[in-house]
């Protein structure tokens, strides 16, 4: 009821009263009490038809009312801090040796009262199912981060681990490349410094287990090094992020009061940099909540002697990490027989085949052969000698190898059955001597790559592009000392400079004697360049696809030189960057429409 409408209602049941009617019945038909009423009509006498309104019911004295100088202070806290909450602030309260120190309830009340919290929404009642291991260094969570941004337009990963009895954070590595050997090498120096945990906890990533690898299931190199190393690798079931809670809680964390405060870092060293003076700060000097307000660092204890606890960081064979999407990755392939020499006396072939582990010793005393499990129960061809072992399968070559087999060793192989060989099927491995390859002065080195799905092959730990259109296809790799070739069906597809000395040719995995002279390369075609106005979001378009070169280029208008694998964008005489090209689409756009005045706004030219 109005105020109005209330004085009214109150007027009318007072005159009846002062007319003479009983006091009582009036009360009843007005449906209050005789005491309520018999009040009404003492304040209408006094004061008249103001007195009929509704008084406050406030008490006159407080007692126990939070003083003004903390209810500022703890307003102050959460301006400074917005993402603190009371928990927090009441603590930073008792840090500052503030008396009386209010409750978690009263702050929050007072942080309602000022406007300082902003009310959610709750759609459904979360019921979660807590655990946590009770000692430090018995469980560490790992997972993959993205988002460190660079100058360059490029973004990092970062590989970060956490304790789950201390929420200590063990690991924050960026990673220009997350492939599996970087995630490998990062964990086992967590490892070298803290001391290895009894178990760790990751989701199903690529990098993290073989269990989804199609055809089958394989050993990738981070479930080698803990099986080595005795640790019990476990993963969270498909699509369950919240078993992995606490390091997906702490990359939040990570994200709002770094990720999103630092801007773009020049190279992976300084962000690296920022990183660790970061999470020195978060585990010695902030109070964590889920620890009632302790430090990590005083809820850790490593190994009694990390330094003492070897940590064997095993080697990776090309099929243990079978990853489609990573350009450093390199797996088996298929392609022709190509004339080569004549091979050395004594040369053997036989079939075997592949066990489950996906290694096989060839000969009693001989050399091992890692084939993988992935061909488990196939059979392979082996043609060996003393110079080269080749591995066929179907008629299509997988791999060659030195070989350490001896003029006894094939002969064992021949009374088990092998059969006098024919050609072999690939070039030669190099030479030894002194049980190491040799290269001779000016000799050509050839070396096979698998051409990933992002147009890129890996040697000597370095991506290099050659294209989306020859994805899948099993290049030959030539170095000649100054200069490395790509050749696919015999014709020369890319020239680089050579990233590997000729004091290191020899020991190239795979490395072969060139069999053919390099292809002629192909006519210069021309390259067409376009114009765009780069967006407020840091990314453009050309020919429907979007590429994104960072916000610190916001506004700039680049060139785009269209090449046939690949993208060049300039500003001015300057590269900013090189992007694969995904696809053909043709280019109808050629220049910057006039319209698009404004820089903050992108555009959507293709």
């Amino acid at each position: 009821m109005e105020p109005r409408e209330l004085q009214e209602y109150r007027y009318r049941a007072v005159r009846e009263v002062l007319d003479g009617s009983a006091i009582g019945e009036v009360a009843v038909r007005y449906g209050t009490s005789r005491q309520s009423l018999d009040t009404w009509r003492k304040r209408f006498l006094a004061e008249g038809l103001p007195g009929l309104l509704d008084r406050s019911r406030r008490p006159r004295t407080s007692p126990a009312r939070t003083g003004s100088d903390l209810e500022a202070l703890a307003c102050q806290l959460r301006r400074q801090h917005p993402r603190w909450g009371a928990k927090r602030i009441r603590y930073e309260m008792e840090r500052r040796g503030a008396q009386p120190v209010p409750s978690r309830a009263t702050i929050h009340r007072i942080l309602v009262r000022n406007g300082l919290v902003t009310a959610q929404t709750q759609e459904r009642k979360r019921v979660w199912k807590r655990w946590q291991r009770a000692a430090p260094m018995q469980l560490w969570q790992l997972d993959l981060v993205d988002g460190v941004p660079l100058t360059n337009g490029r973004t990092c990963k970062v590989v970060t681990g956490i304790d789950d009895h201390s929420r200590f954070v063990v690991l924050a590595t960026v990673l220009p490349v997350a492939s599996g050997r970087a995630v490998c090498e990062a964990f086992a120096a967590a490892m070298r410094r803290y001391g290895v945990p009894a178990e760790v906890l990751t989701d199903n990533g690529k990098q993290f287990t073989g269990r989804y690898t199609k055809p089958l299931p394989v050993e990738v190199m981070f479930e080698r090094l803990c099986r080595h190393n005795g640790i019990t690798a476990r993963l969270t079931r498909p699509r369950s992020p919240t078993t992995t809670g606490k390091i997906e809680r702490w990359h939040k964390t990570f994200r709002r009061e770094f990720l999103d405060q630092a801007g773009p870092f020049e190279s992976p060293q300084i962000a690296q940099e920022a990183i660790d003076g970061w999470v020195e700060a978060y585990n010695h000097q902030r109070p964590h909540q889920a620890l009632q307000m302790a430090t990590p660092s005083e809820r850790f204890r490593p190994s009694s002697s990390p330094s003492d606890m070897p940590v064997t960081l095993v080697d990776a064979h090309p099929i243990d990490e079978l990853e489609p999407d990573d350009p450093l990755a390199d797996d088996f392939a298929v392609i022709g027989p190509s004339p080569l020499p004549t091979p050395l006396p004594g040369a053997v072939e036989f079939e075997i085949v592949v066990p489950p582990s996906g290694a096989t010793t060839l000969a009693s005393t001989g050399q091992s052969v890692w084939i993988g499990p992935v061909w488990a129960g196939r059979t392979i061809t082996v043609w060996a000698d003393q110079c080269s072992i080749h591995l066929s399968v179907n008629g299509h070559h997988l791999k060659t190898l030195a070989s350490r087999l001896s003029a006894d060793h094939l002969h064992q192989l021949t009374m088990r059955g092998a059969r006098p060989a024919g050609p072999p099927p690939a070039p030669p491995a190099l030479a030894r001597t002194g049980g190491h390859q040799v290269v001779p002065v000016g000799q050509p080195v050839e070396v096979q790559r698998n051409v990933r799905r992002n147009g890129f092959i890996m040697v000597a730990d370095r991506a290099f592009l050659v294209g989306r259109d020859y994805a899948g296809q099993r290049l030959t790799v030539r170095l000649d000392g100054h200069l490395m070739h790509a050749v696919s069906q015999g014709a020369l597809v890319a020239t680089w400079p050579c990233p590997v000395s000729a004091d290191r040719l020899s020991s190239m995995r795979g490395a072969q004697a060139a069999a053919t002279p390099l292809p002629p390369p192909p006519l210069p075609t021309g390259s067409i360049r376009v114009q765009r106005r780069v967006g407020r979001d840091g990314r453009i378009m050309v020919g429907n696809q979007r590429m994104k070169l960072g916000k610190g280029n916001a506004g700039k208008i680049v060139t785009v030189v269209i090449e046939d694998t690949y993208f060049r964008i300039l500003h001015g005489e300057e590269e900013i960057a090189v992007r694969p090209r995904k696809n053909t689409t043709p280019i109808t756009q050629l220049k910057v429409h006039a319209r698009h005045s404004n820089p903050g706004k992108p555009s959507n030219i293709s």
